[in-house]
């Protein structure tokens, strides 16, 4: 392929969803009928003397890359007579407008696109590279709206010049690569896909990209124009995003502002103008995507429900978008929906084949060597054990043995090569013409182990039977559920009442049933989705118990193909879990005993030392603190008391962790109990420290809202007496209250 300067798109597999990480660099196959030759721009900058190019192409390049306008117009402006706005700055003959267009995110390129269209023809809008890209090709796959919207106001039969050498439309490259407004705007003015260009095979192409993309707007609006192409591969994209169905509790601040999108919405409707005015301004009637003009309500609307209710409208489009593709689905024979649950069959690109090949050949060969010195070891002895007279009869026997040998050899060396070898040890081999195909991709498993229990709900409330499927391993979409964790999936098996008792005993082909299948440690991902190594411990055995008291009891103690029993399976895949556990209780109690047991001395000595100190006259209030009439003064008591008696509890806690005998199932309940007993007692006495830590300044507080001015006044004396005295570099202990 030529160089080029800008997007450079090389092929996808029309049959395969495009991955993520392939969506720089795309080509698709081209089609049976060749698209016509691309409308090339003049290339006399190109062709022409490498001087003119140097002076006039390379400064052009620059300034159109950089969205330049004043250094691109000055350009223009000196050469008049060479036509500049049509000729090609770059080898793989890009104009000045493709080189805009394709500069992704800069913010005057709707400036210098407005600017060179409007210096060039309408026919010039049409000028492809090498690689049959418009600029509006490049500006559709950059995401540029802006440029997007004036080249197709100006020329709309760029919307049908198919890029990337005829194959893709600028709708499905703004799709494949993510551009949303782009694909709203390109699909409103698309003529719902009927547009020169559009065939079934691209059509499904683009809803497979938006779907991909969560673009589930457009996806819907083009299954209901297009039912036939909600197929089993749109699916097979749904199964794998669960955070396109999210499980929504509606709260009283979901309901709030729900009603406030209504209404909103109607008073937006309301004030809409005609479609009789203005073109530019609001919706124009028929278009799926309405262009709204943003303003000052409907940005401060947006924000606040996306800060406390979220946005509901993408899950909402994905759910219908499931409910009318399934719908259909649903419709077809039982074996059209089972082939397209179970998907396509695993391609297997290995040399299993071969190897099966090379050993059975050396088969024959030790076969054929083997006979041959048995045979050689039985005519030797044939011919030392009869005497010379007998050489008739020699002849005779050797004829005979021989005979033998070649048979057994022919039988044996027939039996190698149809045995059973080439068809249980090389699965792949192919025997009387028939393959074992596994099928990894089966949409109800695939949708079960990314946790998407709103798919799986919606698959089964139309086809009840499939709870009843297994995939090639023989487990069942609760196995997978259990296996990967998913709380929302097992739980269905509590809504089939006792069928599920014909379930949860299935065993895989290693004779796991479900509780060894919960006895493998779970992915990190899963474990993640808790803070702290032993209380991920604990969900584990959580998990387990649960398990254990779901299947029924003569299966808990079965044990699989490696001899393991479910709990013993549990125990060494958690060997390592229980390590970190206690290494984590541990360290955790220590940090937090002390910062308790620092508190704890705190507020001891606070209980001695209360605000506004004892009286000090003689009399029958001698000793008596002075505040002691003043109910703030029995709260700072009260306070402090619990303060006190929390920080204890707390280290007494946090001891006992640091005792304990880290069994694995004291992980259950014991370790965490003891560590949320001894957090809480933490997080009490912490809302108290202030009380007990701080007795002068509570003290002050207490003065300054509660008591009458003149002790305020005596207290403001005593505070500056001390610090007086400080500065006086004498003793602090001058500070304290006689």
């Amino acid at each position: 392929m030529a160089n080029q300067t800008g997007l450079q798109l090389a092929s996808i597999d029309e049959d395969k969803p495009l991955s993520q990480h392939k969506q720089q660099q795309i080509n698709i196959q081209v089609p049976s009928s060749r698209p016509p030759p691309p409308k090339l721009p003049r290339s006399d900058l190109i062709t022409g003397p490498r001087e003119d190019y140097l002076k006039i192409g390379v400064p052009l390049y620059e300034a159109s890359i950089k969205c330049d306008w004043k250094a691109a117009k000055a350009i223009f402006d000196m050469y008049p007579e060479m036509e500049l706005v049509r000729c090609s700055i770059t080898e793989n003959g890009e104009t000045a407008l493709h080189v805009a267009a394709s500069a992704k995110g800069h913010k005057h390129v709707e400036v210098f696109v407005r600017n060179l269209v409007d210096k060039m023809e309408k026919s010039d809008l049409i000028l492809q590279n090498n690689n049959h890209n418009t600029a509006l090709y490049l500006a559709a796959a950059a995401g540029n709206i802006n440029a997007v919207k004036i080249m197709v106001e100006r020329n709309k039969a760029l919307l049908t010049i198919a890029g990337s050498n005829g194959t893709m439309m600028p709708l499905y490259t703004a799709a494949l690569f993510g551009n949303e407004q782009v694909v709203k705007y390109l699909y409103n003015n698309s003529k719902d896909l009927r547009d020169d260009g559009w065939t079934p095979q691209n059509r499904g192409w683009l809803l497979l990209k938006c779907v991909e993309n969560d673009m589930f707007d457009v996806a819907l609006e083009i299954v209901k124009t297009y039912p036939e192409l909600g197929t089993g591969s749109v699916l097979g994209v749904l199964a794998r995003k669960p955070e396109a169905f999210p499980e929504t509790k509606f709260s009283f601040i979901s309901r709030t502002i729900n009603w406030g999108k209504i209404l909103y919405y109607k008073m937006h409707v309301t004030h809409q103008p005609s479609k009789h005015t203005d073109p530019g301004v609001g919706c124009r009637s028929g278009e799926p995507f309405p262009e709204i003009k943003s303003n000052i309500i409907r940005r401060t609307y947006k924000s606040v429900s996306a800060f406390i209710g979220g946005s509901h409208e993408k899950e909402d489009n994905a759910l219908q978008l499931l409910r009318i593709i399934w719908g259909n689905i649903a419709k077809k024979s039982r074996k059209e929906i089972d082939d397209i649950i179970r998907g396509p069959a695993d391609v297997k690109q290995d040399d299993k084949p071969t190897i099966g090949i090379v050993d059975q050949t050396l088969k024959v060969q030790r076969l054929i060597s083997e006979r041959i010195v048995n045979m050689h070891v039985e005519i030797q002895n044939i011919i030392r054990g009869l005497p010379v007279a007998g050489k008739e009869d020699q002849a005779l026997q050797l004829q005979k043995l021989i005979s033998e040998h070649i048979a057994k050899m022919h039988v044996e060396t027939q039996n190698v090569i149809k045995g059973p070898t080439a068809t249980s040890n090389y699965p792949n081999v192919a025997s009387s013409g028939n393959t074992n195909k596994t099928y990894s991709s089966r949409i109800l498993f695939v949708a079960a182990e990314m946790g998407n229990v709103t798919f799986v709900i919606e698959l089964i409330r139309r086809y009840p039977d499939l709870i009843w499927k297994v995939n090639d391993n023989n487990q069942s979409i609760f196995h997978i559920a259990v296996k990967h964790r998913h709380e929302g999936i097992y739980n269905l098996l509590y809504e089939i009442g006792s069928m599920k008792d014909l379930i949860t005993p299935l065993k895989d082909r290693k004779d796991n049933n479900m509780l060894h299948l919960v006895g493998k440690s779970a992915k990190q991902k899963r474990l993640e989705d808790v803070s702290g190594v032993a209380l991920q411990m604990q969900r584990e055995l959580l998990w387990f118990k649960e398990v254990e008291a779901m299947i029924p009891p003569s299966y808990r103690e079965r044990k699989n193909k490696d001899g393991l029993t479910p709990y013993e399976l549990f125990t060494k895949e958690h060997k390592d879990l229980v390590t970190q556990g206690e290494k984590w209780m541990k360290g955790t109690a220590s940090q937090c005993m002390v910062v308790a047991a620092l508190i704890a001395t705190i507020v001891f000595a606070a209980a001695f030392t209360v605000p506004g100190g004892y009286d000090q006259d003689s009399g029958p209030q001698n000793g008596i603190p002075v505040f002691h009439s003043k109910a703030t003064f029995m709260v700072f008591v009260v306070a402090d008391a619990i303060s006190l008696f929390a920080s204890s509890t707390s280290i007494l806690m946090f001891l006992s962790i640091l005792t304990s005998r880290y069994a694995e199932r004291d992980f259950l309940e014991s370790l965490p109990k003891k560590l949320m007993l001894g957090f809480a007692m933490d997080a009490n006495h912490h809302l108290r420290v202030c009380c007990g830590a701080c007795p002068p300044i509570y003290g002050a507080a207490i003065c300054y809202f509660s008591f009458p001015k003149q002790i305020v006044a005596e207290l403001k004396g005593f505070i500056g007496g001390c610090l007086w005295e400080l500065e006086d570099d004498d003793d602090v202990v001058k500070m304290l209250p006689p």
